[in-house]
C-alpha cells in the first residue's frame, strides 16, 4: 500500500504523553495476548504452517497499534498515530480483529477473551481510541497480507501407474513456496545446494547414524535422548513462542519492545517456513523410513537395507531436506540474539505438549539450536546434514529479519510492517 492510501486508516489527534506513563498492565498485555493467540490458533487445528502465518499477521498488527500509541520507534508507512490511547485496549482489539478474520471457527473463544480484557480497562477516551487504533492496524495488516499466495491451489499429482494403489495422504503445505514472504526477496532467496550424493561418504555417515539412533526400537539411543526427541516432536508455535517470552519477560522491557520483538520473530518464522518448503519441494529428498527400507538401491555399498525399519515418531508428510524444525529454531535464536546484543541472554524456557507439558531450559542460544537439531535425528526423521543446512538457513533468515526490523529507537530509518 502507498502511504497516502494507508494513512486514511487512522490519524488521531496528538496528545502529550510519555513512555513513562505506560502501565505495567500495558507492558504485559502484548505477551499475555500472544499466549492467548497461540492457544486459540492451535485449537483451530489449521496446521502449523497456517498457524505461523496467522501469528505473524496478529503480531504485526499488535506492533503497529502499540507503536502508534507510544511512538517508541519511527512510524511505519501505515501512518497510524494515537498518542495517549490505551495500549491494552489496542492490543486486545488488534488481536480480536485479526484472529476473528483468520480463525473464524474460534470466534466464541476470541470474543470471550476480548470481553475479559476490555472489562479490566477503565472506560474513557483512551480506551475508545485504543480500540480504534487496534482495529485500524489489524485491518491494514490484513489487507497488506491478503494476497500473499496462501490461497494458491495445490495441484499435487500422486506418483503411480493406472490402477495401482498408492498412499492417499497428500503432502503438507504444497503451495507454501508460492507465498510472498514478509522480508525475504523470494521464497528461494536462501535456497541451499542439493543434499549429499547417495554415493558419498556423507550420505553413508548420515544413513548409519539415523538408522541406529533414530529407530523406534533403538538400543543405543539413551533415555535422555528419547525424552528430548519426544519434546521436539511437537510442531506447535507455542513451543517457540515460549522461548520468545523468555526474552520478552526480562526486567525493564517496555511494551513496544515486546510488540516489535514478537512481530519480528513471528514474521521471521513465517518466512523460514516459506523458505524451507521451497527447498523441500525443490529437491524432494527421501525420508529415512523410505531410504532405509530401500538401502539396497541407493548405489552405496555402505548402506545396508532394513526392510522393517521404523522411526521413533511418525514421519511428517513432506520431503526431508532441509530440516524445518532446525530452520525455525535457528531463526528464532538469531533474532533473539540480535535483540539482546551484547547483553546477558536470559534462561530460555518452553514447554512441549508432546512431552506432557514438561519444560526444558537453555542458557545459551547455541545449546537451544543444537538440541533441536539432534532431536530430529533421534526422532528418526532427519539426517545430520539436513539439520546443519536447516540451521544455517535459519541463521540467514534471522539475520536478514533482524537487520530490517530491529532498528534502534533513535534511528531515522522507518521500521516497516514487514519489508514489503
Amino acid at each position: 500500500m502507498k502511504r497516502s492510501q494507508t494513512r486514511r486508516w487512522l490519524v488521531l489527534p496528538a496528545l502529550v504523553t510519555s513512555l513513562l506513563a505506560v502501565t505495567k498492565a500495558g507492558a504485559d498485555s502484548v505477551t499475555e495476548w500472544d499466549d492467548r493467540a497461540c492457544g486459540i490458533v492451535v485449537a483451530a487445528a489449521v496446521g502449523p504452517a497456517v498457524e505461523n502465518r496467522v501469528l505473524a499477521i496478529v503480531a504485526t498488527a499488535v506492533y503497529e497499534a502499540t507503536n502508534a500509541i507510544t511512538g517508541r520507534y519511527p512510524l511505519s508507512p501505515l501512518g497510524l498515530q494515537a498518542p495517549g490511547a490505551s495500549v491494552p485496549a489496542a492490543v486486545a482489539a488488534a488481536n480480536r480483529t485479526t484472529l476473528s478474520r483468520l480463525v473464524p471457527s474460534r470466534s466464541a473463544a476470541i470474543d470471550d477473551a476480548y470481553r475479559v480484557a476490555l472489562a479490566a480497562i477503565p472506560d474513557g477516551d483512551a480506551k475508545t481510541r485504543g480500540i480504534a487504533v487496534g482495529e485500524a492496524a489489524a485491518e491494514a495488516v490484513l489487507a497488506m497480507r491478503a494476497d500473499d499466495g496462501t490461497s494458491a491451489q495445490e495441484t499435487y499429482r500422486p506418483f503411480t501407474s493406472a490402477g495401482v494403489y498408492v498412499p492417499t495422504v497428500l503432502p503438507f503445505a504444497l503451495q507454501w513456496p508460492q507465498r510472498r514472504p514478509w522480508n525475504l526477496s523470494s521464497s528461494a532467496q536462501f535456497r541451499p545446494g542439493p543434499p549429499p550424493q547417495l554415493t558419498s561418504a556423507t550420505w553413508a555417515r548420515d544413513y548409519e547414524e539415523i538408522k541406529d539412533l533414530g529407530a523406534r526400537n533403538s538400543t543405543n539411543r539413551s533415555a535422555e535422548q528419547t525424552k528430548i526427541a519426544r519434546f521436539w516432536t511437537s510442531t506447535s508455535p507455542q513451543l517457540y513462542h515460549g522461548v520468545i517470552h523468555s526474552v520478552a519477560g526480562m526486567p525493564g522491557r517496555e511494551v513496544t519492545q515486546n510488540a516489535r520483538l514478537l512481530a519480528a520473530v513471528s514474521q521471521a518464522i513465517d518466512d523460514a517456513v516459506i523458505a524451507v518448503f521451497d527447498a523441500k519441494y525443490h529437491y524432494n529428498f527421501w525420508r529415512p523410513v523410505t531410504a532405509i527400507r530401500n538401502g539396497d538401491i541407493d548405489g552405496n555399498s555402505a548402506t545396508e537395507r532394513d526392510g522393517s525399519w521404523m522411526p521413533l515418531i511418525e514421519t511428517p508428510m513432506h520431503p526431508e531436506y532441509p530440516c524445518a524444525h532446525c530452520i525455525i529454531s535457528a531463526t528464532v535464536g538469531t533474532v533473539l540474539q540480535a535483540e539482546i546484543g551484547d547483553g546477558a541472554m536470559p534462561t530460555l524456557t518452553t514447554a512441549s505438549p508432546t512431552a506432557g507439558g514438561a519444560t526444558r531450559s537453555w542458557t545459551r542460544i547455541e545449546d537451544f539450536m543444537s538440541e533441536v537439531a539432534n532431536a530430529r535425528i533421534w526422532d528418526g526423521v532427519h539426517y545430520r546434514n539436513s539439520t546443519e543446512v536447516g540451521t544455517e538457513m535459519g541463521k540467514q533468515v534471522g539475520t536478514l529479519t533482524a537487520a530490517r526490523f530491529l532498528r534502534p529507537a533513535t534511528s531515522d530509518r522507518v521500521a516497516t510492517a514487514g519489508g514489503h
